[in-house]
């Protein structure tokens, strides 16, 4: 069948091609045909494949019967497939450590840049130690399972020894990955506790930034001069009030609402994240940051990023480099797009950026929650020389005082 399918095929292809090039030819400008969008079809490595199954199928079809005429023949075995299978294991050993070599190389250049926190510094140093471990575990337990299975290949000059147990080794085989987990266990609470219990600095107090996330984007919200966000109820969700915030707390009433995520450098930010209908997941790979976004339950996570958006554009050379808050859990159809940008900036260049945004609150909901109105800005007076539609034109009124004058 595999054969019918490859001739059947083939011959199509051959024949479209020739058609092709007789056309090519018939003309007074005619071209090569370009194999090129073949060899990059699906079609043409389906026909690779199929025609690799062909031959090794012949290829076992006449050795099987180079064996059954041996047989036949009451002649030794051919081919001693033992020693095959040895040599195919110490082959398989070969590739498959060129390829962890190659995987290292080649993908390991493709892993996110250096962190961007204090934290995540932690978080990288614990990964690349777990990383170096498992990598001599793994190499270190194949090559002896691939060089046994060569070594002590069958043979008929040699007798299987019956080794059933050893107090010893097991002894081994149990205390040592043991010890090296308890130890990784312990370097991981460790960081844990330095993560998520800090002491607070008087001298530089986090900067507490609210997120909550909703299909399918992130809303965020800034403290005021007081420094503190607004509380929030679920109760108070209106088509007005789409978050819930309680402007009757006074904490809340000089809240600003913002657009991007902008964080001073080398001071601690407290994210207090929740999300309004769906779990979410609040993720910042290059801080090292991913904690869920639960719906009616307010997470913490406070982290201080050490390396401007700039200064990273410069590490990666990538003018076009941005940091960003994404969503890792799969929310909905929109999910792909859950995406905000963050930018990390100087202390300076904050508090310019920070005088720029406006209040959360506005005379809307100020009426919603009986609160004293703010007057409205005012228009723009009427530049010199411009005439204003609401104050009539002084010769207009001459002229008709003149008529006036004229008709008495």
């Amino acid at each position: 069948m595999a054969s019918l399918a490859v001739i059947t095929t083939a011959c199509a292809n051959t024949s479209l091609f020739a058609q092709e090039a007789a056309a090519a030819g018939a003309s007074a400008t005619a071209k090569t045909v370009d194999m090129g969008p073949v060899y990059k079809s699906v079609l043409f490595y389906v026909l690779l494949f199929l025609l690799l199954c062909l031959f090794i199928a012949i290829v076992g079809k006449a050795i099987r019967v180079y064996e059954l005429t041996r047989t036949v023949q009451d002649k030794p075995e051919g081919i001693n497939w033992n020693a095959v299978n040895g040599v195919l294991f110490g082959i398989f050993l070969i590739v498959g450590l060129y390829g962890v070599y190659w995987e290292y190389t080649v993908h390991g250049n493709m892993i996110l840049p250096d962190a961007a926190s204090e934290h995540g510094k932690e978080i990288d140093k614990m990964f690349n130690i777990t990383l170096i471990i498992t990598t001599i575990v793994f190499i270190l337990t194949h090559i002896a399972l691939f060089a046994f299975s060569f070594i002590y290949r069958y043979t008929t000059k040699r007798k299987a020894y019956f080794y059933p147990h050893n107090n010893a080794l097991e002894r081994v085989w149990t205390i040592v990955p043991a010890i090296v987990l308890a130890i990784l266990v312990v370097m991981g609470f460790i960081t844990w506790r330095s993560i998520f219990y800090k002491i607070v600095d008087p001298n530089n107090k986090p900067l507490s930034i609210e997120v909550t996330g909703q299909q399918f984007a992130w809303y965020l919200r800034y403290p005021g001069k007081d420094g503190v966000v607004g509380v929030k109820n679920y109760k108070m969700v209106t088509g007005l009030n789409t978050l819930g915030i309680d402007f009757k707390d006074k904490n809340s009433q000089d809240d600003l609402s913002a657009d991007e995520l902008v964080i001073p450098v080398n001071r601690p930010v407290r994210m207090i994240i929740t999300a309004k209908d769906v779990i979410h997941g609040f993720y910042m790979p290059h801080f090292r940051v991913q904690l869920y976004a639960n719906p009616g339950m307010v997470t913490y996570f406070e982290f201080t990023p050490t390396i401007t958006t700039v200064d990273m554009q410069a590490k990666v050379n990538d003018p076009s480099f941005k940091y960003i808050l994404e969503c890792s859990q799969v929310c909905g159809s929109g999910h792909y797009n859950m995406q905000k940008t963050v930018r990390v900036v100087t202390q300076e260049e904050y508090n310019v950026w920070i005088a720029k945004q406006t209040p959360y609150i506005n005379n809307d909901l100020r009426k919603q929650f009986k609160l004293p109105l703010l007057a409205e800005p005012a228009a723009p007076a009427p530049a010199q020389g411009t005439p204003d539609s609401t104050t009539p034109d002084s010769g207009a009124v001459r002229k008709d005082k003149n008529q006036l004058a004229l008709l008495k």
